[in-house]
């Protein structure tokens, strides 16, 4: 079954489904076979220099020929020199995150590049429509890792309501029912983060995949409230101690130090008790790891069978 949107035009791809640009686990391996699937690949530049963000580029374009994109973290101390890598690559799919693009959108237009920004509320969603983005990814406070305050489900209509072009919903989104829900909601699409983490093509630490896999639907939370850049994270013995240092009113500048570096901690060198586990609220719904290509093939059958089930409804409403 093939669920076309506005999105699938825009991007040419098959499913209108993004695959988060998590950096340290969005690599080559993962988007490539994200864009193999039918979705959109991304690699997660993060903080990485431009010489390993070009190399990742490099390796998705050897594993497929099929649309991909590039996270660049506006934060990253090598956006610039990031941006001029994409730029060369001509990479065809830009989504940003932890800021404004604006100054870099007449570069990225120029040799044909497609602009999703990442947005946590309407303000910011119409001014980049303004500044001409070719689309937005309204992120819910249900994602992992940096989050916003606001809900999916009140953020994606309102953003959707506010501008013209197309929406992506983001947070909370794990199968069918999610991307059924987003569109019913008026998104051209979904992004998808961790989900894909707990896939055979991520390169996650087999702890840190096992966390998720683990966890039940109460046993993520947020820490770094005190930073002004909160992140969703599963409960674990780093979690309790940054909650319990937050009460006691920690300084900004003291979270920040021992924050840092305990994202690859566990993610990729598996201590899930002292690193960071980055996870959305949607944890509780894997139940095992899978081939990216098999997460797709359950998308699809959860999507036909969510509208199936939602025409019987309405069969049987309009027969009352």
């Amino acid at each position: 079954m093939s669920f076309r949107t506005r999105l699938c035009d825009l991007l040419d791809i098959e499913y209108p489904v993004i695959q988060g640009g998590m950096a340290w686990l969005a690599t080559s391996s993962l988007a490539a076979a994200v864009s193999e699937a039918g979705g959109l690949g991304v690699v997660g530049a993060g903080n990485a220099p431009p010489e390993v963000v070009q190399k990742e580029i490099r390796e998705v374009k050897e594993r497929t020929a099929r649309p991909f994109g590039v996270n660049v973290m506006l934060l990253s101390p090598y956006v610039k020199e990031v941006m001029e890598v994409v730029l060369r690559e001509r990479v065809p799919v830009v989504t940003t995150g932890a800021g404004n693009p604006g100054i870099y959108l007449p570069a990225l237009k120029e040799v044909g590049c497609k602009v999703i920004p990442v947005v946590p509320g309407v303000s910011l969603a119409r001014r980049l429509e303004r500044q001409g983005v070719d689309a937005v990814i309204a992120e819910g406070t249900e994602s992992g890792g940096h989050i916003g305050e606001t809900s999916t489900m009140a953020l994606v209509p309102q953003v959707v309501d506010a501008v013209r072009i197309p929406v992506i919903a983001a947070g909370g989104i794990a199968d069918g029912r999610g991307i059924v829900a987003a569109l019913a909601l008026g998104a051209s699409g979904v992004q998808m983060g961790t989900r894909f983490v707990v896939s055979k093509e991520c390169p996650a630490h087999p702890n840190y995949k096992a966390m998720i896999i683990k966890a039940g639907d109460h046993d993520t939370v947020v820490t770094g409230r005190v930073t002004g850049h909160p992140v969703r994270v599963i409960k674990n013995r780093l979690a309790r101690e940054m909650l319990r240092l937050e009460a006691e009113g920690i300084s900004a500048e003291e979270f920040e130090k021992l924050g840092t570096g305990k994202y690859p901690l566990a993610a990729i060198h598996g201590d899930v008790e002292q690193g960071s586990v980055l996870s959305g609220q949607i944890a509780g719904m894997i139940k095992a790891e899978e081939s990216v290509a098999n997460i797709f093939s359950d998308l699809v059958r959860d999507v036909e069978k969510t509208l199936k089930e939602l025409a019987l409804f309405l069969d049987g409403q309009r027969e009352r």
